[in-house]
């Protein structure tokens, strides 16, 4: 940061006529195709038609654990919402949605069943206060491994 007292972060300076820069961002065409939940979140992205890996970089798939499966079904949620939002209309992407965010409710569900709260709300109805119970979920698939 600027040594001079009277510098203020939220005032910057450009030079005389600089050039400013103007953005574009293509609308998306359609929902489909879509990548599987796993691919989806491992490419940082459900449309292969938004799939432009920075620099060539693709990230590893999640491990197939019951929180790697809750993530990715959260994810798909979350880009069909997005899509939804400039696509309101698109009734077959807002039917996919709907029976992504069951799968998500069903998932959700089971992982609280079986591996404990993963928000503090799951807690609703449990006898005990269990949001601090070992092992965590990464202590679970450790053990597997080891």
């Amino acid at each position: 940061m600027d040594s001079n007292p009277d510098y203020d972060y939220k005032f910057g300076s450009l030079p005389e006529r600089a050039p400013l820069a103007s953005a574009f961002v293509p609308m998306q065409d359609a929902a489909v195709p879509q990548y599987e939940p796993q691919k989806a979140i491992a490419r940082g992205t459900l449309f292969p038609g938004l799939d432009l890996p920075f620099m060539g970089m693709v990230n590893d798939p999640l491990p197939e654990t019951p929180l790697g499966e809750l993530m990715a079904i959260d994810f798909v949620a979350d880009e069909l919402s997005l899509y939804l939002d400039t696509h309101k209309d698109d009734k077959e992407a807002f039917e996919v949605y709907q029976s992504v965010l069951a799968l998500s409710r069903e998932a959700h569900k089971r992982y609280a069943a079986d591996c404990g709260p993963i928000t503090k709300s799951d807690m609703l109805g449990m006898k005990k206060y269990a949001w601090l119970n070992d092992p965590w979920p990464w202590e679970k698939r450790a053990e597997k491994e080891a």
